[in-house]
């Protein structure tokens, strides 16, 4: 079982930037493939980025590719979501996800867990 904790949504203007960042506990951290998830009322969960087990590979949404960073530090457990340019459109609430089966995945299917999700509201 692993467990997800996130942390680092918030209220802020167009233009800015947040970090997310999501601790994970219960198995090895250097096994898991890891993403991040977002989500509007009404509409499916859609990919923002994910990072393989090594940090060698990522993916990210057409959406986000050179606004925001995935990245991970296996010392500490944690992956982390540096947003940047922020716009109205990125308001979600966003989830961080894992998987042990996959060492790299962009497919929302082969998550096995995930986190409560932390709201990012981005204001115009």
């Amino acid at each position: 079982q692993v467990q997800l904790v996130e942390s680092g949504g918030g209220l802020v203007q167009a233009g800015d930037s947040l970090r997310l960042s999501c601790v994970a506990s219960g198995r090895t951290f250097s096994r898991l493939a890891m993403g991040w998830f977002r989500q509007v009322p009404g509409k499916e969960r859609d990919l923002v980025a994910t990072i393989s087990w090594s940090g060698g590979n990522t993916d990210y949404a057409d959406s986000v590719k050179g606004r925001f960073t995935i990245s991970r530090d296996n010392a500490k457990n944690t992956v982390n979501l540096q947003m940047n340019s922020l716009k109205p459109e990125d308001t979600a609430v966003y989830y961080c996800a894992a998987t042990l089966t996959i060492s790299y995945s962009a497919t929302i299917k082969d998550y096995d867990y995930w986190g409560q999700g932390t709201q990012v509201t981005v204001s115009s």
